[in-house]
């Protein structure tokens, strides 16, 4: 998952903090921050971290659906689309059950 280079000491992004930040915002991707040679940070941009966030947000919805199905609480999705249409007073183009 992490790029041996993309190890540093925190002394070093203190030092050259400029040139982490540059590397964060082209990549995309977290760089580890150590303390003594144990890793101790991990940091990102906002951008990265808002689409990791999204996509943890994305796999948790989609545990809950399936858990909810393998429970039996799922219903059909004709039947979720016209109770959604429903309460959102919205109507479809065409309707086919």
């Amino acid at each position: 998952m992490f790029r041996m280079n993309a190890i540093n000491p925190v002394s070093d992004f203190s030092r050259k903090p400029a040139e982490h930040i540059k590397r964060l915002k082209e990549t995309g991707k977290p760089e580890i921050l150590t303390v003594n040679g144990k890793a101790e940070l991990v940091i990102q941009d906002a951008r990265a971290y808002e689409e990791m966030i999204d996509l943890l947000e994305t796999l948790e919805k989609t545990a809950q659906a399936a858990k909810s199905h393998d429970e039996g609480k799922s219903i059909p999705a004709n039947e979720f689309f016209k109770e959604f249409e429903k309460k959102h007073g919205l109507k479809r183009d065409t309707v086919q059950d």
